[in-house]
């Protein structure tokens, strides 16, 4: 297969900062296209996966998986998009496309889903590489359309932080007549308020600090709860329909699941593994409440979020840094200091 060095950003060892290397990408196939990086988001994963937080990381690692950028080439028999389109890849570019859930448009549910970087790259036989890079080349099948209207950096999160939240909200079927509470305003808890707030339920934010009531409400949040309020969290007993738990880290969900309406679900997008305390089972069984958790969202349901901004006009909040910039953004993003997503400028690389 023919290939060529690119130029790209990552690391390798956990120890390591990242820092400017070449990796190799395929040319163009007759399904692929090669799209010119113009944005690259930067989510937690990309830092859990440089510093093998998961025990998984295979080196050299290339993060990035919310990618937005211009087609420079197209395989022969590439039919959804020409050369000089906006499009976008988020978190997966390859599934089996055989087994039920990718016949569901499930593909982020089979088993041998393959991860924008971290995964098996059948073609080249090594690891993926994702968007902390110059190109990306990937099966059109797999890329997405970005609506005209939406600013290209802001977009770029949406292709993790708000599928990872729009999925569930859809799944649960949210609408003009739910009650949604989201937990944590980070990445992913600002766009949550924000796509709730578009499908016109009724917003709540929780939180610890006092500081978040006047974003939360400039994001589509109707109201804030103080979660160390002790008097506040009983006044919100049976309130929810469904919470969205965005917390990255481990933390008590019991206060939160007495919350929760009969029937509601607390779905957990921003936390792996295990939980402690443990959950008291009562009002899960007195009020058949339930905890359940969600990943990302197949590339159908993400084409429909992608069209459903471009509708509402709904974009992250970013902060545009230098490619140079990632180690100390890393470093800032472990202190919660960002409003609420970094995006890399690709042409800084």
């Amino acid at each position: 297969m023919n290939t060529k060095n690119v130029k790209a950003y990552g690391t390798v060892s956990s120890e390591s900062a990242l820092k400017q290397f070449k990796i190799l990408r395929r040319e163009v196939t007759e399904n692929d296209i090669e799209i010119d990086i113009l944005y690259c988001g930067v989510c937690h994963s990309d830092l859990h996966f440089a510093k093998n937080d998961w025990g998984m990381t295979v080196y050299p690692v290339v993060p990035g998986h919310e990618i937005v950028g211009r087609v420079s080439k197209i395989g022969a028999g590439v039919s959804k998009h020409s050369i000089g389109d906006i499009v976008a890849v988020g978190c997966l570019v390859d599934s089996c496309r055989s087994c039920n859930n990718c016949k569901n448009d499930l593909e982020q549910y089979c088993p041998e889903w393959v991860g924008t970087y971290g995964g098996h790259d059948k073609h080249l036989d090594t690891n993926t590489h994702g968007g902390y890079s110059e190109i990306i080349v990937v099966d059109e099948s797999f890329v997405l359309s970005v609506p005209e209207n939406l600013d290209l950096a802001g977009i770029a999160p949406v292709l993790c932080a708000g599928i990872t939240t729009w999925s569930p909200l859809r799944h649960w079927n949210v609408n003009k007549d739910s009650k949604v509470a989201v937990v944590g305003l980070g990445g992913l808890g600002h766009m949550a308020i924000k796509l709730a707030h578009a499908l016109g339920a009724h917003v709540t934010l929780f939180s610890r600090s006092t500081n978040k009531i006047e974003d939360a409400k400039a994001l589509g949040a109707h109201e804030v709860i103080i979660s160390t309020d002790e008097s506040q969290m009983e006044n919100a007993m049976g309130a929810f329909d469904l919470i969205i738990d965005t917390v990255p880290y481990e933390h008590d969900l019991n206060p939160y699941v007495g919350t929760l309406n009969i029937n509601g679900t607390l779905v957990i997008v921003g936390y792996l593994g295990p939980i402690d305390p443990m959950l008291v089972t009562v009002p899960m069984i007195m009020g058949r409440k339930s905890v359940a958790g969600s990943l990302i969202g197949g590339i159908t349901e993400t084409q429909e979020l992608l069209d459903f901004c471009g509708k509402h006009n709904i974009t992250s909040d970013v902060e545009v840094i230098k490619m140079q910039e990632i180690n100390a953004a890393y470093e800032r993003m472990l202190k919660s200091d960002v409003k609420y997503r970094f995006v890399i400028d690709m042409k800084s690389l």
